[in-house]
């Protein structure tokens, strides 16, 4: 008969990942042991293991669970109905607000993807591709000649390039904080996108 998981049992998984996410962002990846973890965590080695099979499994979890956030954040904005520009602003906002919350486990992602095997390093691509596709689709209803000319994705990852580095160089003890950095972006990148033109031979849409 399977083990029936209660609710403590997730929260102590939940609580694990954030230490491995603190390790592997600290240390990186390969320089942290699963005897690291567990004392992180106030645990034994064996009952680590009792929650992850190795130290893979929790790199694998880290990545696949901060891009499903992000996804959720995508769908629940889009659900919203609000206007284009009013949804891109808010896009923004829970996403840097996301990253403040969670800059441990995005420093995984954007760092040690490329130590996961081809299948799930493409598995977490492909969420991560359906985030510029969300994002692209909104820039497409408040610019329809930027995604006839191809523009949408690349104008997506520029938009990425603000915010997803945000964690390396703003200190949360500084003057600004990611709360009022978020309309400060979007300010920035909606300010600058009436601005472009597309080019006379259009691009494909991609990155």
């Amino acid at each position: 008969m399977a083990r029936i998981r209660t609710s403590g049992f997730e929260e102590q998984r939940e609580a694990i990942l954030a230490q491995a996410a603190r390790l592997f962002a600290q240390r990186g990846y390969p320089a942290t042991s699963m005897n690291q973890v567990a004392e992180a965590c106030g645990l034994s080695k064996p009952t680590l293991y009792h929650y992850y099979k190795d130290k893979y499994a929790l790199l694998v979890s880290i990545a696949e669970g901060h891009v499903a956030k992000l996804e959720g954040l995508v769908s629940d904005v889009a659900a919203t109905g609000l206007p284009a520009e009013q949804r891109l602003r808010e896009l923004i906002r829970r996403f840097v607000e996301e990253y403040a919350h969670a800059k441990d486990a995005h420093r995984v992602l954007t760092e040690d993807v490329r130590f996961l095997v081809e299948e799930d390093r493409e598995r977490v691509l492909e969420k991560e591709r359906r985030l510029v596709d969300g994002f692209a689709q909104v820039l497409g209803e408040m610019r329809p000649e930027m995604g006839t000319a191809g523009l949408g994705k690349p104008l997506t990852m520029l938009l990425f390039g603000m915010i997803n580095w945000m964690f390396t160089w703003l200190r949360p003890d500084g003057a600004l904080d990611h709360e009022a950095m978020a309309p400060i972006v979007a300010d920035l990148f909606l300010g600058g996108v009436p601005a472009v033109r597309p080019p006379v031979t259009s691009l494909p849409d991609r990155p």
